[in-house]
């Protein structure tokens, strides 16, 4: 699905691509020069994070020896807890660089203190394409049935720009960043993604009304863009942010592709994971054009349960399916993928966040006896 999506972003033709379902979509490589590999074994830059991070990343490498999947890890502790840990961030980054693939758990950012490491990483390689999926699941019972809709955020400008001051004191001034160029090639993702997953409707999602300068460029960009694939028969549509939240809890089945600037991606992706069964089942990927980094899509470390065993790891099994689809290791997701739901869809093994007493190390274990 993502092979091309990127090259399209920047040139109009399309090439065809096979089709693949949400969750378990076909994520394949964005970069021109391939992930390094030696001797049939890719080498990933693995990022544990904190809270739960290493407690779910354990799970991944579990399942991966179990079956033999073909992946060197190259694993750095990075932790955002400690303000002297930017030698070690600097060479995860060095690593990403070289290994252009990465599998990272969330690293902790605090008020007061450096900055994120999380959207530092995601600015200095350029991945501008963070890409949530949302989808009921049979074994996950929820309020709303049959959701299935992505978000795609933009992920290196608005107010994760981190330009603020202090004027004078007691007044902040804080910049949010708008530009057309990266409005354009999110938008242009956006409907490559929904031609290549047989998706219908593009939603934009903005406060043009209020900040008619930053989020008009935005909404106007998309409007342009959407006119360039009307004959493709992809629908487009634009709700203002306030609204799409209330819209997203009552009538969820509205939205398919849905693509908005930094901050509200943020914010609706926590609303699209709590219609699903939480932040323990929404899979994510940072892509760009020449690097991808697969994490869990609702952005929690979970610190309050860090080291009980306690956490769902199937977001982070998922995403490091879609990392193995990036690589083409289709087989191997596939049949890792397919375990996973299946230990979900059986309703056996229930983490605390499904209602359950189950472990990570239950879930774990059972995902391994169904490959």
């Amino acid at each position: 699905m993502l092979r091309n999506v990127l090259t399209a972003a920047a040139k109009r033709p399309l090439i065809p691509q096979r089709s693949a379902t949400t969750l378990a979509a076909g994520y394949p490589r964005v970069s021109k020069r391939l992930p390094t590999k030696y001797g049939g074994v890719y080498t990933v830059t693995l990022i544990p994070g904190d809270g739960i991070g290493k407690e779910i990343t354990d799970s991944v490498k579990e399942i991966f020896e179990h079956v033999n999947a073909p992946i060197e890890w190259e694993q750095f502790d990075v932790s955002g807890e400690s303000n002297e840990g930017e030698a070690l961030f600097n060479q995860a980054m060095d690593s990403l660089r070289r290994n252009r693939v990465g599998l990272k758990g969330i690293l902790y950012t605090p008020i007061e203190g450096h900055i994120s490491w999380n959207v530092a990483m995601r600015q200095q390689l350029d991945i501008y394409a963070s890409v949530v999926l949302c989808k009921s699941l049979p074994g996950v019972p929820t309020r709303h049935n049959n959701v299935d809709f992505v978000i795609i955020r933009e992920n290196t400008e608005g107010e994760y720009s981190g330009l603020e001051h202090q004027s004078f004191p007691g007044v902040v001034e804080n910049l949010k960043v708008s530009t057309r160029a990266k409005a354009e090639r999110i938008a242009r993702f956006a409907f490559d993604f929904a031609l290549k997953n047989n998706r219908k409707k593009v939603t934009c999602v903005h406060k043009a009304n209020i900040m008619k300068l930053g989020d008009g460029l935005f909404l106007n960009t998309f409007r342009r863009v959407a006119e360039e694939y009307k004959s493709s028969g992809i629908v487009s549509n634009d709700m203002i942010v306030d609204n799409t939240s209330m819209q997203l809890v009552a009538k969820p089945g509205q939205f398919d592709v849905m693509v908005m600037p930094n901050l509200y991606g943020a914010i609706v992706s926590n609303i699209g994971a709590a219609l699903v069964g939480g932040p323990g089942v929404v899979p994510g990927c940072n892509v760009g054009r020449e690097y991808a980094l697969f994490e869990p899509g609702c952005r929690h470390v979970a610190q309050d349960i860090k080291g009980t065993n306690k956490a769902n790891p199937a977001a982070m099994i998922l995403s490091a399916t879609m990392m193995l689809r990036h690589l083409g290791l289709d087989s191997t997701a596939n049949a890792i993928a397919t375990a996973t739901f299946d230990v979900l869809n059986a309703k056996k093994v229930r983490t605390a966040d499904m209602g359950g007493n189950s472990t990570t190390s239950d879930f774990t274990s059972a995902v391994i006896s169904h490959l």
